[in-house]
């Protein structure tokens, strides 16, 4: 496999690609066009066993390394990923749909996620307990074995890349299974892992629909598995993983509020909550989805996100428009299922809501007024360019609103006042809070949700939490 687009695609495992099992193979698509991109491996249990064996393999002499080691070839993946940056940015953009700039930028973010673990790997220690004179007792953090990682459509190689990376710092191995309609950034991402020198069977790569992942979430041979999606499905790996007692990680999305307070910049909040939730065309689990603003200011900050909604260009990924295509079909039509929803439950269209007639799966940039917090477009994550925006009329109301709901990923306050954004910080039901701004944080910054959001964090140095446990060593001396 070579960092050009191919014809057809095979499953990656043990460093090579291999055919599946059953000799089928899938097609993806670009979603700015329709048309077939290529060909792919369709994976069975009997492939998902095989990556199992292969990652089991690899990880029983990758967890030998020196720490200092495993942190050397995750930093040479990381400049290897710059010196492909640009065949990675073509491939995510033409298999998920994005523009080729916001791709660009993503790859940059996915080479220091690399550089960021190859410096965390020689950084994982345990503790001294003291027990009194007569014993010494300490722990030890010590890698599960083999991660597997299903991840999703919306930003599949970074999303890779953040699952790869921890894992490996750690001593585990991964498998990989993207999603059906965007196999091909994940295994051109395994394809320069394995030229940067990451060992044969540390990534495994299995393409396919529902198969592969139900047969790998359910996988005896697996020791910890990490799922990225909605939470129907994230329900589905947990009872399926909780049949071999395998811990999970969960990220499942989010309907994420924007706390408009009278006193805000109204420019800075709408210039933030315009990129919260038309960025990725809202393919974004962390999206500014609900703009929970104050009476006071209701009016006109639904007129200037409206102006701003209005002004975006949508075109191919390739040609970098504003905002590029949603995914797949089947999205799209879930989409403008919720804008339609929206309009029948009284809720206000202010500007949207259409697919413009052209190929490919457009939706425009849509905002929705007048919106009350137990309508379905409010309540339910449609991961899509869909604004709701809900008035309120005091903090109390504002909070009421915000935390009404099964989800808590992110969520996001505007204000002058520093007591008015600690007090909202403190008491808003979220695992991120932003502070006039969206899409804060960093590498270093642990992600994840609360309720129904998910389990676990991704990121920073908590991601360990997910690929390590914790031994206890306790010695008699007297």
């Amino acid at each position: 496999m070579s960092l050009t687009m191919q014809q057809q695609y095979e499953l990656f495992i043990d460093g090579e690609s291999v055919a599946p099992a059953n000799e089928e193979y899938r097609t993806t698509e670009d979603p700015a066009t329709e048309e077939p991109i290529a060909r792919y491996a369709a994976a069975t249990a009997a492939d998902v066993d095989r990556a199992v064996e292969a990652a089991q393999r690899a990880q029983l002499e990758w967890k030998k390394k020196r720490p200092s080691e495993r942190g050397a070839v995750l930093r040479d993946v990381a400049d290897a990923v710059r010196e492909n940056a640009d065949e990675l940015a073509e491939i995510e953009t033409k298999d998920q749909g994005k523009p080729i700039s916001y791709s660009e930028r993503l790859i940059q973010g996915a080479a220091g996620t690399f550089d960021f673990y190859a410096g965390a790997a020689d950084k994982i220690q345990g503790d001294s307990i003291p027990i009194g004179e007569d014993g010494v007792d300490f722990t030890m953090e010590e890698p599960y074995g083999v991660s597997a990682q299903i991840i999703p459509w919306n930003t599949p190689l970074n999303l890779a890349a953040q699952g790869i990376a921890p894992a490996l710092a750690a001593g585990n191995a991964v498998v990989i299974k993207p999603a059906p309609t965007t196999p091909l950034p994940p295994l051109h991402l395994a394809e320069v892992c394995k030229e940067a020198g990451v060992p044969d069977g540390l990534i495994n790569v299995v393409t396919g629909a529902t198969e592969p992942g139900a047969a790998l979430s359910g996988h005896e041979g697996v020791d910890t598995v990490s799922f990225t999606g909605s939470v129907p499905t994230g329900q589905a790996v947990m009872e399926s993983a909780a049949k071999n007692i395998t811990p999970v990680t969960l990220e499942l999305g989010g309907k994420n509020p924007a706390v408009v307070m009278p006193d805000a910049d109204l420019e800075e909040a709408v210039s933030a909550i315009q990129i919260g939730i038309f960025s990725n065309t809202g393919q974004i689990c962390a999206a500014a989805d609900r703009a929970v603003v104050h009476e006071d200011v209701y009016d006109e900050f639904v007129e200037m996100i409206v102006e701003r909604a209005e002004e975006y260009s949508l075109g191919a990924g390739m040609d970098d428009p504003e905002m590029g295509p949603l995914n797949h079909e089947a999205h799209f039509e879930e989409v403008l299922e919720y804008i339609q929803t929206g309009i029948d439950e009284g809720a206000t269209l202010e500007t949207g809501g259409d697919a413009p007639d052209r190929d490919g799966y457009f939706v425009e940039p849509t905002v929705f007024s007048d919106v009350e917090n137990d309508m379905t477009i409010a309540q339910e994550e449609i991961f899509g360019p869909v604004l709701c925006v809900i008035p309120f009329s005091d903090q109390a109301e504002a909070v009421e609103i915000a935390n009404d709901i099964e989800l808590g990923l992110t969520s996001g306050v505007f204000t002058q006042d520093i007591d008015t954004a600690l007090q909202l910080s403190r008491d808003i039901e979220a695992g991120t809070v932003y502070v006039n701004q969206w899409f804060g944080g960093s590498t270093a910054t642990p992600f994840g949700g609360y309720k129904k959001s998910g389990i676990g964090r991704e990121m920073g140095m908590y991601a360990f939490e997910s690929h390590l446990q914790t031994k206890n060593v306790c010695i008699d001396l007297s």
